[in-house]
Parts: C-alpha cells; sequence; structure tokens
C-alpha cells in the first residue's frame, strides 16, 4: 500500500510528519498563488473577458460562412465546406445551437454593460 500524498505540497507520506520547512513552504506556495490570482483579477481579467467573446464571434463569423447553408444560408460551394467537416465536428453541434437560439434585445444590452 502506498503512502498518501498531501495535496498542498504533493508530498507523499504522513501528513502529520511533514517538516515545518515544508509545511511553511507548502503554505507559501498557496498564499503566492491566492495572491496571483488576486493581481489578474485586479489587472487583466476584464480585458481577458473580451479577448473570449471576441474570439467566440470570430469563431461563429468563420462557421457561419463555411457552414451557412446548413442554417439556410449558403455562401461557399459545398467542396470547400467538406473540406473542412473534419475539422469542425467537435464544435458543430454547440455552434448550431448558439447560432439557432432565440435572442431577446435585452440580452445585448446586458452584455454590453
Amino acid at each position: 500500500m502506498t503512502a498518501p500524498k498531501d495535496n498542498i505540497s504533493g508530498k507523499t507520506g504522513d501528513p502529520s510528519k511533514l517538516s515545518l520547512g515544508q509545511d511553511l513552504g507548502a503554505k507559501l506556495k498557496a498564499f503566492s498563488k491566492t495572491l496571483r490570482d488576486i493581481m489578474y483579477g485586479f489587472t487583466v481579467h476584464e480585458l481577458d473577458m473580451e479577448i473570449r467573446k471576441e474570439r467566440g464571434s470570430i469563431d461563429d463569423l468563420f462557421m457561419l460562412v463555411v457552414f451557412g447553408d446548413l442554417v439556410g444560408l449558403p455562401l461557399l460551394p459545398p467542396y470547400y465546406s467538406i473540406r473542412l467537416v473534419p475539422y469542425i465536428i467537435p464544435t458543430f453541434n454547440n455552434w448550431k445551437r448558439k447560432i439557432l437560439r432565440e435572442r431577446d434585445l435585452t440580452e445585448q444590452m446586458a452584455a454590453d454593460l
């Protein structure tokens, strides 16, 4: 049977027998991670969310141009769409559900606030 692994420090062995240095190191590591997360939230979290939203919009536009004929908007000849199918299949059902979902004006206004 193997010795239990400490979740914080990643060391194996009896948690009650960890040395003071290992315990202090683990707490310092947890504190530094918490501090990094707080600084990330203060500085770049909003920018990160905007970039992710913009990337999603660009992905939606690409999918609409390539597979628009499946939602009633043919733009590209089917030959080019067929060649891209293996790359698109994993995200296709989610994209189609997102594009065809009914939206309300208040949803768009809330997103801009």
